[in-house]
């Protein structure tokens, strides 16, 4: 059965790791559905811009060797409160493979299409390029063709998979960008085929597509090696995850519930955050930033009279959560003119976080 690049994406990117991922990020796990939507097959369209520029092939082979553990990084990393190393290292594959002002084209595309803020689309695109990438080497590595040649003949098979999947809107928020030319005549067909089928045939394509996905899921060797890999690697998550809960039941002192009030403060602070697009926005955001640091303050009074045991439990509590509230607040601070507005509101309560997590 020909092969499915998006398909084979998809199939890691499980409604169960959808909601992982927005849990740990503090992201809405609809909009990271949404998101993921549209941010995979375009970026396999970048992708596909690189293959075809000369020389682009071979850095693409190059790239998918060096992401093939990128479904047990990604894993790894979630369960063990590691976000920011892993947004790090999409960071550096997409810099080495996509230029500024396509990166810049994407995240705008995934915000309007999503109502996320720059800030989450930025991550999310950084959290999906290992992914992708990584698909990508697996998929050759098993076709014993992970070179140049090899690369540039399964992105030239592409062009109408990537170009069908994209969701209905998501290709004109790229137009203009250059970033669907390599995808040439099976973009417009596509196009063309959505306006004239209506949502009934929308509705009947996504219904064939599921079923094509679950053909691929048990045809494809490479999908149950990656189930196999998921099926091992969630499961500490799950453990965790629990454990998270029961932590901060037992962080109750005096009939308020600590843990719960500082996870609280945690999640305001990175909605609030999220937000910010702009120096108006960064305006708005500021009362609420305001109410979160009174609210913490008010919480440090009870965190004192913690037991020992119950400090540790704290701990391992926030500290995990500490990585993406500093790298969301590196994120919005460089939005130009933000800073002004919210660096000394930010730097406050990063201190009276970060109290908590040491």
């Amino acid at each position: 059965m020909a092969t499915n690049l998006v398909s084979l994406v998809m199939q890691f990117l499980t409604p169960d790791m959808v909601g992982r991922i927005a849990t740990e990020f503090g992201f809405d796990r609809n909009k990271v559905q949404s998101a993921i939507s549209g941010a995979v097959p375009a970026l396999l369209a970048a992708f596909n811009e690189v293959a075809a520029q000369p020389g682009g092939a071979q850095k693409l082979a190059d790239a998918a060797r060096q992401q093939t553990g990128s479904f047990e990084n990604l894993t790894g990393a979630l369960a063990g409160g590691e976000q920011s190393s892993l947004l790090d290292k999409g960071s550096q594959l997409l810099s080495s493979l996509v230029s500024g002002q396509n990166q810049n084209a994407l995240i705008g595309a995934i915000t309007k299409f999503t109502g996320l803020g720059q800030g989450a689309s930025g991550s999310l695109l950084e959290m999906l390029a290992p992914i992708v990438m990584g698909t990508i080497g697996q998929h050759q590595s098993a076709a014993r063709a992970l070179d140049a040649n090899g690369i540039a003949n399964l992105f030239a098979s592409q062009k109408d998979n990537i170009a069908a999947a994209l969701p209905s809107g998501f290709d004109k928020l790229l137009s203009g960008t250059g970033l669907l030319n390599s995808l040439g005549e099976a973009t417009r067909t596509a196009t063309s085929v959505a306006r004239g089928v209506g949502d009934t045939g929308q509705r009947t394509a996504s219904a064939a597509i599921a079923r094509s996905s679950n053909w691929l899921y048990w045809l494809v060797p490479i999908a149950a090696a990656a189930a196999f890999l998921i099926y091992f690697a969630v499961r500490p998550t799950e453990q965790v995850g629990q454990q998270g809960m029961n932590q901060a039941q037992s962080l109750a002192v005096g009939g308020v519930d600590v843990g719960k009030q500082i996870t609280n403060s945690i999640a305001s602070v990175r909605t609030t955050l999220d937000g910010v697009s702009d120096v108006a926005s960064a305006q708005a955001a500021l009362p609420k930033l305001q109410e979160v640091t009174a609210q913490i303050d008010r919480t440090d009074s009870t965190v004192g009279q913690l037991s020992a045991e119950q400090r540790k439990l704290l701990l391992s509590l926030v500290k995990p959560l500490m990585a993406g509230v500093n790298q969301l607040c590196d994120k919005v601070l460089a939005i130009p003119g933000v800073a002004e507005v919210l660096k000394p509101s930010v730097d406050t309560l990063k201190t009276r976080l970060t109290a908590f997590a040491t």
